[in-house]
């Protein structure tokens, strides 16, 4: 059979291979902190600057061997190309609708907004930390959770003190406001 009618495997379409990404929420910004921001802005760089070329250089000499149907560093080649420019075009769309909110020039800080890492206790008496970041920036291993998180959305706007309600699929759970900081300023700019 004629390989223009037979779709290769290696051959899947964007579709096919995007990750769910976090949604942001329709009617609202992308949030997201300094450091968040620089993180994103310095991976699109690093994907233009320096994987992008190399990948390019090992799809064109891959090419130049002749046979490309079984030619294995062209195919994983072509394949990696794809891959860094879907992740080129998310990041290039996600900084382009991004809200830098710098938490650390918040005056209020006895109350909880964005970039605040807040400490709570649970009825049980666990007492937890988390931070709230935006949703491209969530690393449950450091305590990041998403500002549209049902416990980032239960602490938002509470204070010191205060006891909110956390809904969860077990049913509402009180907790208490222990504490709130914001990351001092930024003196590297």
């Amino acid at each position: 059979m004629n390989k223009a009618f037979v779709k290769e495997s290696s051959e899947e379409s964007d579709d096919d291979l995007d990750v769910a990404q976090p949604e942001i929420p329709a009617g609202t910004k992308n949030y997201i902190t300094p450091a968040g921001y620089r993180r994103m802005r310095d991976e699109l760089l690093h994907l233009i600057d320096n994987e992008r070329p190399e990948v390019v250089k090992l799809v064109s000499w891959a090419a130049s061997n002749g046979d490309r149907s079984e030619n294995g560093d062209y195919i994983y080649g072509k394949r990696r190309l794809r891959e860094i420019d879907r992740r080129i075009r998310f990041l290039t769309k996600r900084l382009d609708l991004a809200e830098v909110v710098d938490s650390s020039k918040q005056e209020n800080v006895d109350q909880v907004f964005f970039g605040a890492t807040v400490e709570y206790a649970t009825e049980d008496g666990e007492v937890h930390a988390v931070t709230i970041v935006g949703i491209d920036e969530v690393d449950l291993d450091l305590g990041h959770v998403s500002w549209i998180s049902p416990i980032a959305r239960a602490l938002l706007k509470a204070k010191i003190g205060d006891t909110v309600t956390l809904h969860t699929p077990a049913g509402p759970q009180p907790i208490d406001i222990l504490d709130v900081k914001y990351p001092p300023p930024d003196a590297g700019g």
